[in-house]
């Protein structure tokens, strides 16, 4: 997509970084003297740049009928909000009916008339030597007659007298800004005119009756109009309380015959920042860039009436509609935010930092809030103690937002999304009402058709656990300067001492260890591991080589004689990292929540044993993330990784590891008869059990088995008649069983016997003539030595095809839990032994619940992550 600067070209004096306020403050009586920047002194230059509303064309056409005697108000007052437009249109109309061409190309029905400006924050009254000057109605004079004469006192000249003024100088428009400024400063000034006999009064008094007479006059002209503006409000004066009597006074004078307009209406304020802030606009490049994102926002459910949506984006571009929305309608609400110079003076301020950026669009998110001139506008209508907070959350080098970056994956850890959606959340914190924003919110304003919708919510979580400042009140994200919780918390995880985390981590393993096999947690010397015969787990708090092979080699002093009977579980080194600033938070807010000290709100009680509850069921997960690597006796020793834990798998630990060890066949429930013939009774005559056992057992890398298993694989050889079972004294070997269960107790004497030596003549020489054997059968007596050896030619041997299956399918329904061992015993055989083997897998979960969040982040991103094919996704709120 085209960057945004190439499709809405921006005017000349944003590019070149003209942006002071000047630039967009309306002035006029600057206009009036012919001193206003070129933006509002030229009238081509200002109707070019401006955009003529609904209500801004009106009020031409009102004002043009007036003067022309065709009918139409005499009074007009355009009250808005405080920086709502109200000068901008007393420009339009000086400029319209001073230079009527200029504005022609755009409204036609326009004339040249007599224009008196008054301004109140220009005009000062004064009181020298007894004398006021600086009234309004000689300020009136002065400008259609060139001198005060007729109207040179201090009080209000009457009807008769204005209507005689103003009566010769038809047509005839009046503006009016600032009244009340005037007013305010006219409060202080006595008349003195006590020879009245109506007591002392003042000059704002008499100001407000001249306001009075005025209206009254020009409502009995034909040609004349009088179009005044006042505040909504007296928030932006020193002294509310008397300002808003002297507004009061003064609304009630004109309230008699006013009509109220508004220069800006709903969605106009989109054309009316486009017209100021760029020259054109290539439609059909722009309507290109806004379908790719109302179809992203289709794909990831964002927006509903995508029609409606579509055609708001279009009137916006290149700002995205919740930029504007965030500054016009919230910020714009803020007291001291001029609704409309505030706006531009912000939206320049950002199209001049992104002039040179890629993006297409500009998004809340893409304000760089560490440009001091955009953070100082934003700042002083919120408080200097914001700087502080814009600095530790996001605009430091060392932010906690940039920190939240760096531990975000390599695809995504160059976009700085954290820093991104942090500085959004800030422009939805402020407003004269509504605060805040909700995370669909954020998806909407902040989407990149790049990027899944669901990293949204990790980088939000991530954020709301890091930041400083920012709280999450009734589903809502905000920034207040007040510190939250997470600041609370990271300041208990820096107290928390390695000592205490040690401790910690071993209580863990305590508790999630389990008893399937005897465990032994973090020994301090060989000696503390017994010599047994029985399996055991070794849990070590480090990979450390050196201790491992002591402990496998020696048992305190002495060689250990069982050294295939032990197993290790140790920490993957990479991870610790991660599950030690885990541990330390969750101690932390442990620690929150058993300080009786602290003064926490209730809605902060319910945050603290949410994240209480979250982090313990989070725990067993955390430990196995951590401790994921099994070491196994070999000739060397042997590593097997575990992997990533299951999500919601609660076995112990030691149960997991023993299934893991059956699975990969490092213990075996049965020794099988071919094996114990060909490896380790071989040739010989007879094999003792218990020295064939310890074997077992001693030497690393050997079959390992349970005694009791290994007892019930020798009575199975047996009772098959693979081998026989007898007893050796003195040398001499007497065979007791063959083809029937003997009692073993793997005593000193007892053995596994070669069948020939077990069976009778005709029993041997019947199993002779049934096999065909290829090798050498060897049998010794004390008394002879017979060697026979039977060399079958090739087309008499014995040629076995096993039965077989070229191809399987299967369709099951496993029990909770047992994945794993289906993977183990069933998925890893059939691919070892199919070249294609494809796994299509339905899961129905129900009877419970999982946060959206953990099925976004957890379930569904380790899909992508394993280049899962989602075939069917249904859903159930």
């Amino acid at each position: 997509m085209k960057p945004f600067h190439l499709i809405a070209i921006p005017h000349r004096d944003i590019l070149e970084g003209r942006l002071t306020m000047d630039v967009f403050a309306a002035d006029l009586w600057e206009v009036y003297k012919g001193r206003a920047v070129e933006d509002y002194q030229n009238p081509d230059v200002f109707f070019n740049k401006t955009y003529l509303t609904a209500g801004l064309k009106n009020l031409l056409k009102i004002a043009a009928m007036r003067l022309k005697g065709e009918g139409g108000d005499p009074v007009i007052q355009i009250q808005t909000p405080f920086g709502g437009g109200k000068t901008h249109s007393l420009i339009a109309l000086y400029h319209a009916f001073t230079n009527p061409n200029s504005v022609k190309p755009y409204f036609e029905d326009v004339l040249k008339a007599n224009v008196v400006v008054i301004v109140g924050t220009a005009i000062s009254p004064k009181e020298e030597n007894g004398k006021i000057t600086g009234t309004l109605w000689g300020e009136m004079e002065k400008q259609l007659k060139g001198e005060i004469k007729d109207l040179n006192q201090p009080i209000a000249p009457g009807r008769e007298n204005l209507r005689e003024l103003l009566e010769k100088h038809q047509p005839i428009l009046i503006l009016m800004d600032e009244v009340l400024e005037y007013i305010a400063k006219a409060a202080g000034i006595k008349t003195g005119y006590k020879e009245l006999k109506v007591g002392d009064t003042n000059l704002a008094a008499q100001t407000i009756a001249f306001m009075q007479e005025l209206t009254e006059t020009v409502k009995s002209l034909d040609r004349a109009l009088l179009v005044v503006t006042l505040p909504a409000s007296v928030m932006e004066y020193p002294d509310e309380e008397r300002a808003e009597a002297l507004l009061s006074k003064l609304q009630k004078v004109a309230g008699r015959v006013e009509k109220i307009y508004s220069p800006v209406s709903g969605d106009e304020i989109y054309e009316v920042i486009r017209r100021r802030l760029f020259s054109k606009v290539d439609e059909i490049a722009a309507k290109e860039i806004v379908n790719e994102f109302i179809d992203y926002y289709e794909r990831e459910g964002i927006v509903i009436d995508k029609a409606e949506y579509r055609e708001k984006m279009l009137r916006s571009y290149p700002f995205h509609p919740e930029v504007i929305d965030v500054f016009h309608r919230r910020w714009g609400s803020l007291p001291t935010f001029q609704r409309t110079r505030g706006v531009l003076r912000i939206l320049s301020l950002a199209v001049y930092k992104l002039k040179d950026s890629s993006i297409p669009l500009i998004r809340p998110c893409d304000f760089d809030l560490s440009f001091d001139e955009l953070s100082e506008e934003l700042i002083k209508h919120i408080g200097r103690e914001y700087e502080s907070v814009l600095r530790a959350d996001i605009t430091a080098k060392d932010a906690n937002s940039k920190k939240v970056d760096k531990n975000l994956g390599s695809t995504y850890q160059g976009l700085k999304l954290a820093t991104k959606l942090a500085s959004a959340i800030f422009l939805y914190s402020f407003s004269g009402g509504e605060r805040g924003v909700t995370l669909g919110e954020l998806k909407l304003s902040c989407a990149d058709i790049n990027i899944p919708s669901s990293v949204i919510t990790e980088v939000v979580d991530n954020l709301s656990t890091s930041l400083y400042y920012l709280w999450k009140e009734n589903g809502k994200y905000v920034f207040k300067s007040q510190p939250n919780l997470n600041k609370l918390v990271i300041s208990k995880m820096s107290e928390i001492e390695e000592p205490e985390l040690r401790e910690q981590i071993k209580a863990l393993l305590q508790k999630y260890a389990g008893k399937s096999l005897p465990v032994y947690i973090w020994p301090r010397n060989s000696k503390d591991i017994p010599d047994t015969e029985e399996f055991k787990l070794v849990i070590l708090p480090t990979n450390d080589r050196d201790f491992i092979n002591d402990i496998l080699n020696n048992y305190g002093e002495n060689p250990r004689v069982n050294r295939n009977t032990v197993f290790f579980l140790v920490p993957m080194e990479s991870e610790r990292h991660a599950f030690e600033s885990w541990l330390r938070r969750k101690l932390a807010w442990e620690s929150v929540s058993k300080d009786k000290s602290l003064n926490l709100t209730p809605a902060q009680k319910k945050e603290v044993d949410k994240n209480v509850k979250e982090l313990e069921k989070e725990a067993r997960d955390a430990l196995r993330r951590f401790y994921r690597l099994v070491l196994i006796p070999a000739k060397e020793l042997k590593e097997v990784d575990l992997g990533i834990p299951v999500f919601g798998d609660k076995r112990p630990l030691s149960s997991e590891v023993l299934e893991r060890l059956k699975a990969d066949g490092e213990i075996i429930e049965k020794l099988s008869s071919l094996l114990i013939i060909e490896k380790y009774l071989g040739s010989k005559d007879y094999l003792e059990l218990k020295q064939l056992y310890k074997t077992l057992l001693s030497t690393p890398g050997e079959p390992r088995i349970s005694r009791d298993n290994f007892i019930k694989s020798i009575k199975n050889g047996v009772k098959e008649g693979h081998f026989g079972f007898g007893l050796v004294r003195n040398g001499e070997v007497e065979c007791i069983k063959i083809r029937e269960a003997p009692e073993i107790t793997l005593q000193d004497y007892e053995a596994i016997i070669r069948k020939e030596l077990c069976m009778e003549e005709e029993e041997t020489e019947e199993a002779d003539t049934s096999l065909v054997v290829e090798g050498m059968i060897k049998t010794e007596t004390p008394a002879t030595t017979t060697t026979a050896t039977i060399t079958p030619e090739p087309q008499e041997r014995l040629s076995v095809a096993l039965p077989s299956y070229k191809g399987i399918t299967l369709s099951v329904k496993l029990p909770k839990g047992k994945f794993s061992e289906f993977y183990r015993g069933v998925l890893s055989l059939l691919e070892d032994s199919f070249d294609e083997t494809e796994v299509e897998i339905k899961i129905t979960a129900k009877k419970g619940r999982i946060a959206k969040s953990d099925y976004e982040n957890k379930v569904k991103e380790t899909l992508i992550q394993i280049n899962a094919q989602i075939i069917e996704e249904n859903t159930e709120e």
